[in-house]
């Protein structure tokens, strides 16, 4: 019979964050080394900023190019507060109150 003796990998499954299990060292980039060695919320504060800087930037080419979109125009935002008002929406708090009716009136 032989024996066998069982010796563990030197780092082990799971041992540390910051280094791979069974100790394959890959090469990082040091940039990538300092982001993870900052705390989480900071980054994902600053990706989230990062990602709504990204989605704005179509916005801003269409609004450089064209303007607003018809829908904000005085005359169809009156027209649409003339359709709330015939079909009585939101009639306690909204546009259909009678305190928005009296403002209205005032004007």
């Amino acid at each position: 019979m032989v024996k066998v003796w069982y010796e563990p990998p030197p780092y082990g499954p799971g041992t540390s964050l910051n280094r791979p299990s069974y100790g394959v060292i890959e090469a990082k980039p040091q940039f990538i080394q300092l982001l993870s060695r900052r705390p989480q919320g900071m980054l994902i504060a600053g990706a989230c900023a990062a990602f709504a800087a990204i989605a704005y930037i179509p916005i801003m080419v269409r609004e450089s190019r064209q303007g607003l979109p018809f829908t904000l125009s005085p005359e169809y935002v009156a027209a649409q507060r003339a359709y709330m008002r015939y079909h009585n929406m939101n009639p306690i708090f909204g546009i259909s109150s009678k305190e928005a009716r009296a403002a209205d009136e005032a004007h």
